[in-house]
């Protein structure tokens, strides 16, 4: 009987409260399996994950999860033992963490980890991603010796391969997209008459991100923008579902919050609903796939508006918003640290009369997404059918 792929998941996690990140690794499993059953071949999936207080939301006989910690990177019988059980390892670095501009120690912890895989002999599959920027001549050197190092490299948006050109790659990316576009998608609740609209509020944006100093260089008064939503869309008859995607009860951490964001607006605009806080990714999306129209700050949160056909206006505060949907010819992206509150308000304003237009938009650009999924796909399967 021939024995089981093993993979390692690096960078994923089956249970954060960012359900951003959660997304990418219900995706990666599902992506996993499938190529499994293709090859006639049974998976064990070790997922190396940050001990978070949230119970798991990725279950199955084929997963394993080990404690992501200092010191069992340290041990012998930690990290490394792990690698040499293993097939393949698989990084997709939390989506966008492959960078020097979230600190040094984030990016020495992960290029750590990537040289001890290395090391070990291990093929080593870099997952469609965010890459960049590297703004230190040693972080860049760096991340070119290690990306010419792996068997597959891919990535999620044009600008990224674009500045792996500009690294020194050998040998061209995959130009994929995000693989949460693969994501199965939790029960649809029936809401009754709408039309409704999701409005993903992002706690971090609220609160003027990390350091409450508009550290993201927002060109407007988001709060306020917002409150401004809420009160049009209400006037236009609709439902407005305030719906959170990044759910931190406690902690250093609880800035990030949508949860209580959602819940202060839901309490000065009394016809909103307050979405649930949500167990996992996939009811994330089921909820959000009812929405007649959606849009949110959070990049995962529009991908299941996205993925599932509701016309969306993702509001970007970051690059890596435009260079997914951008890449994917999907133009309705509103930038909140480049225009003003009047221009954001009136592109939603004109896609909400659109919406009918705009969710044939959407399909169009999902499906470009998942044909250029599908050469990830098609690439990790050639590579474990050597294994």
């Amino acid at each position: 009987m021939t024995r089981p792929l093993r993979v390692l998941l690096l960078m994923h996690s089956t249970r954060s409260h960012n359900l951003g990140v959660g997304a990418l690794s219900v995706a990666q499993v599902a992506i996993l399996r499938d190529i499994a059953v293709r090859l006639d071949r049974t998976i064990a999936i070790t997922i190396a994950d940050y001990p978070d207080a949230r119970e798991p939301y990725i279950h199955g006989d084929d997963i394993r999860i080990v404690p992501l910690s200092g010191k069992w990177i340290k041990r012998r019988s930690g990290y490394w033992a792990e690698l040499r059980r293993q097939d393949a390892v698989i990084d997709i670095g939390g989506g966008d963490s492959f960078a020097d501009i979230y600190g040094p120690k984030r990016l020495r912890l992960m290029l750590a980890l990537k040289a001890l895989a290395h090391l070990a002999g291990k093929p080593f599959v870099f997952a469609p991603q965010t890459v960049g920027p590297f703004t230190k001549p040693t972080s860049r050197i760096a991340a070119r010796i290690h990306l010419n190092r792996c068997a597959l490299v891919a990535v999620r948006d044009e600008p990224s391969r674009i500045h792996m050109g500009e690294l020194g790659i050998k040998a061209a990316p995959i130009l994929a997209s995000d693989v949460a576009l693969r994501m199965p998608s939790g029960p649809k609740p029936d809401l009754g008459q709408g039309p409704h609209v999701g409005l993903n509020v992002s706690g971090l944006l609220m609160g003027g991100g990390y350091t409450g100093k508009n550290e993201f260089g927002l060109g407007l008064d988001y709060p306020a923008l917002i409150d401004d939503l809420i009160r049009w869309f209400q006037a236009q008859g609709a439902t407005v579902h305030l719906i959170p995607h990044v759910i931190v009860p406690d902690g250093p951490m609880a800035g990030e919050d949508d949860l209580r964001a959602c819940a202060a607006l839901a309490d000065r605009h009394r016809e909103t609903v307050l979405a649930p806080s949500f167990a996992s990714p996939p009811e994330a999306k089921g909820y959000i796939s009812a929405m007649d129209f959606f849009l949110g700050a959070r990049m995962h949160a529009c991908i299941a508006a996205f993925s599932t056909g509701v016309p969306v206006v993702p509001m970007a505060y970051s690059r890596k918003f435009a260079g997914l949907f951008g890449s994917l010819g999907f133009d309705r992206t509103v930038d909140c640290t480049r225009d003003d509150a009047a221009t954001i308000r009136s592109a939603i304003e004109t896609a909400w009369v659109d919406r009918k237009a705009v969710a044939e938009e959407t399909k169009t650009a999902h499906a470009a997404g998942l044909v250029r999924l599908a050469s990830y796909e098609a690439a990790l399967s050639d590579l474990l059918a050597t294994l």
